[in-house]
């Protein structure tokens, strides 16, 4: 199956980033950016074309400005009409630098827009960079409720009706922001991490049985929501089952994998009596502690003189 692809409109990065339109062949609404990477031309005004891809946002900062200035007006036209020939989505100019009379009459003959931003060239590129990574990202929607937890994104999934909208809603109450329930648009923002939101037409709002929906934000004030939450840990409820043996020592190292990515997750049983709020609360601090190299269970197997050796149990969760 083809990986889906996303794009985000170029009057979304203008209005996100109040860049200045200094040309726009038409409605910027209509311009997409498929591409999460940004080119600084520099190579190619000097005539190297060779792996160029004009589907990148093209920006032109302090160092293409300067080259341009030192070279014949001709000899400028000449290379600037190559990089525009090449069908570019956008030229970017950055440090609000001021702009050639070419560079907008070629972007008129050429259709290119033209933006122009007074952030200096590196903390544009960066803020744009992360923005791209983010919007364009590979994504996949899973039922669960993310919550933020001691500065923990934890994803909490299982069957409907186990009771994890309930736990969401005791841990609001306890200090801790909900970024999403029932659904969870989880985007791979990295190699490494995955960020979860939620969808916009249900962003805040928690079905609980018996109650209906509520919306959080209006019932427990700004500081009770979050919009978007890296996922450090996946914790899955179950009901108690009496024939299974559930992990007592947390010596084996559980992991699911979501869009490729391995996280940290483990298996909670519910049954009547166990206060799930805390024992989350007490997972998401164990887990930040695990990753800064301190683990309970082999200290203690230490000090017992017990030698333990832990495995990894990986759950694929991108065949669910």
């Amino acid at each position: 199956m083809a990986e889906q692809l996303f794009t985000v409109s170029l009057q979304e990065i203008v209005d996100e980033f109040r860049l200045e339109v200094l040309y726009a062949p038409g409605d910027l609404k209509e311009v997409l950016i498929g591409e999460n990477d940004v080119t600084r031309p520099g190579l190619q005004l000097m005539g190297f074309y060779e792996y160029f891809n004009p589907d990148r946002i093209q920006i032109i900062g302090k160092m293409e400005f300067a080259y341009l200035s030192t070279i014949p007006e001709s000899e400028r036209k000449k290379h600037l009409e190559t990089l525009y020939s090449k069908h570019i989505k956008v030229l970017c100019i950055t440090r609000h630098l001021p702009y050639f009379e070419e560079m907008l009459t070629l972007a008129e003959a050429y259709h290119v827009p033209v933006l122009r931003t007074e952030e200096s060239t590196s903390h544009f590129t960066t803020s744009l960079l992360s923005y791209l990574n983010l919007h364009l990202a590979p994504r996949v929607t899973r039922h669960g409720v993310l919550i933020e937890i001691y500065g923990e994104g934890i994803f909490i999934t299982g069957e409907s009706g186990v009771g994890k909208s309930e736990c969401a809603i005791e841990l609001v109450k306890r200090g801790h922001r909900l970024v999403a329930d029932d659904a969870v648009e989880i985007r791979k923002v990295s190699n490494t991490s995955l960020v979860g939101t939620s969808p916009d037409n249900i962003r805040h709002f928690l079905e609980l049985r018996g109650i209906g929906i509520i919306n959080v934000r209006r019932l427990f004030g700004m500081g009770a929501v979050k919009m978007s939450q890296e996922i450090n840990m996946i914790i899955e409820l179950e009901l108690w089952d009496s024939s299974k043996i559930y992990d007592r020592m947390g010596v084996d190292t559980q992991y699911s994998t979501i869009l490729g990515i391995r996280t940290p997750s483990m298996t909670i049983p519910v049954k009547p009596g166990r206060n799930l709020a805390v024992i989350m609360e007490v997972a998401a601090m164990n887990n930040r502690q695990k990753k800064m190299g301190y683990n309970a269970a082999q200290e203690l197997m230490q000090r017992l003189g017990v030698t333990m050796e832990g495995s990894e149990i990986v759950r694929d969760f991108d065949a669910f």
